[in-house]
Parts: C-alpha cells; sequence; structure tokens
C-alpha cells in the first residue's frame, strides 16, 4: 500500500491532526492530543495502528504481515506490513479501528467536539 493512500484515507477522520513528537521521519496521526497511527515517512513499510487486544491476536495469528507493535504496547497495537502481505481493503479498515478506538476512550466532552 502507498503511504499516499494511507494518509489520504486517515486524515479525513474528524479531529486528525498530523505531528512529528519523536523526530523528523515518524509521522504520528492523533485525536483529542492521542496517538492512533504512526508510520516512517522516509521508509514506509509497515505502520503501527492501535487495536482491541482480542482482535490483534485474532489479526497475528491469521496474518504473518501483522506482527505486535514494534516499540509499542504489544497488548494494544499491532505493526502492520505495507508491502503487500496483508490486503489494503484491511489495513484501512484497522486504520478506522485504530482512530474509532482512541475516540471512544476520550472523555465525553471532547468525543463529542468530533461527532460525525
Amino acid at each position: 500500500m502507498h503511504l499516499d493512500t494511507l494518509l489520504q484515507f486517515a486524515v479525513r477522520f474528524l479531529g486528525t491532526e498530523e505531528t512529528f513528537p519523536f523526530d523528523n521521519k515518524t509521522l504520528v496521526l492523533k485525536v483529542g492530543g492521542k496517538m492512533y497511527l504512526l508510520v516512517d515517512v522516509e521508509q514506509p513499510i509497515a505502520v503501527n495502528l492501535k487495536c482491541d487486544p482480542e482482535r490483534a491476536i485474532e489479526l497475528r495469528e491469521r496474518y504473518d504481515g501483522i506482527q505486535p507493535g514494534y516499540h509499542m504496547n504489544k497488548k494494544h497495537w499491532n505493526t502492520i506490513d505495507l508491502q503487500g502481505s496483508v490486503d489494503e481493503k484491511l489495513i484501512l479498515e484497522l486504520v478506522k479501528h485504530s482512530y474509532e478506538l482512541v475516540l471512544a476512550s476520550l472523555p465525553k466532552k471532547v468525543r463529542d467536539e468530533f461527532a460525525h
């Protein structure tokens, strides 16, 4: 999957902000100040996405291209291969899932600001 396609999809979610909090190559997308996507823009071979813990285990068992989150909490984050081993449709579904999980974790007042 091309990075441009991934980012065009992700930034359309309400309240999404693009940041580089760690360095000038790790793009972090946040909603309400909380991360839901991390990707190396210089070498976009994988993306880190938040995931429901039970679903994360299921996905890792089912797809070789989905592994525990690299440098992340392995219970809540997956690293997804962007180089063809994971279907593009599934990647986009997981981006949306990540956004929705983070959005749901925000205080109601903040969530209401991003109501669809």
